[in-house]
């Protein structure tokens, strides 16, 4: 059976402080042969980069738009220089994670663009895919894309069938994780059970968005119940839950998005076929 590929996991994240090496052997035990690790700042570039080598992962380098507030105009230099310095490395396979968050209050969306624009721009000058932040933005990211000359993943996707399709027009998969284990995502399943399977990759976004079996509500944890901390090793059982929604075998889907994620991030074929 084809690895898994996890191709957007914060495994760098403080909430795997305790346990990172145990959690990245989990889930290779699970059949996930890659991870994709996303900067999110200039701050965390070396962390990412360190990990991807530790576990013969990967990573990505970019300042998410979440981060755009307390970034300095400045770290799209160092940006620019990090990507030409690891220009030969092998697991270096996209810019990212970079976007636009128009859900976050208090954000300023000028400063998001004004980074989304500049990192399109680095990612087309160093030959690198994007990852794409997409909370409530997707027409805004569209505007941009068309034109700048790159593709990727439009990573936790939740647009709409016609925001869809553009971003598959325009070379783009988009990703899916375990927002799809709940019932209630009726438009998130929907996308994800009739969209082109060529359309798909998989994602945990660990330690964030977990799957419906490690979710507490507020009434749990109220009651003490702590909530659930996503990990890569959930991305098969995730995977399992978009099968049967499918109504294909799990070896299909495993194949599909496999294929899928090395079309999106072509750096990373020798480091499945290594797994």
């Amino acid at each position: 059976m084809a690895p898994w590929i996890d191709t957007h996991c914060h495994l760098d994240a403080p909430e795997f402080g305790p346990d990172r090496d145990q959690a990245r052997a989990r889930a290779a035990q699970a059949g996930v042969g890659v991870c994709v690790y996303p900067a999110v700042e200039v701050g965390n570039f070396d962390a990412v980069r360190e990990l991807a080598h530790v576990h013969a992962d990967s990573y990505a380098l970019g300042i998410h738009p979440l981060c755009s507030g307390r970034a300095a105009d400045g770290d799209l230099e160092l940006l620019d220089h990090a990507l030409a310095q690891r220009r030969g490395d092998p697991r270096l396979v996209a810019v990212g994670e970079i976007g636009l968050d128009y859900f976050v209050p208090g954000l300023d969306a000028g400063r998001q663009e004004f980074f989304y624009r500049e990192q399109l721009a680095l990612a087309r000058k160093h030959g690198l895919p994007v990852i794409l932040h997409v909370r409530r933005s997707a027409d805004r990211l569209l505007k941009e894309l068309r034109g700048a000359g790159v593709t990727g993943i439009a990573h936790a996707f939740n647009g709409s069938a016609q925001q869809a399709t553009q971003f598959l027009d325009l070379g783009f998969k988009l990703g899916f994780g375990g927002n799809l284990t709940y019932e209630r995502a009726q438009q998130i399943r929907r996308l994800a059970t009739t969209l082109p399977l060529d359309a798909l990759v998989m994602e945990t976004d660990s330690p964030d968005i977990p799957p419906h079996w490690l979710y507490a509500t507020a009434q749990q944890r109220a009651a003490g119940t702590a909530q659930g901390r996503n990990e890569p090793a959930e991305l098969p059982r995730i995977a399992q839950v978009l099968a049967r929604l499918r109504g294909i075998e799990v070896l299909q889907l495993a194949e599909a998005t496999t294929r899928n994620a090395l079309q999106a991030l072509p750096g990373l074929a020798a480091l499945v076929a290594a797994a």
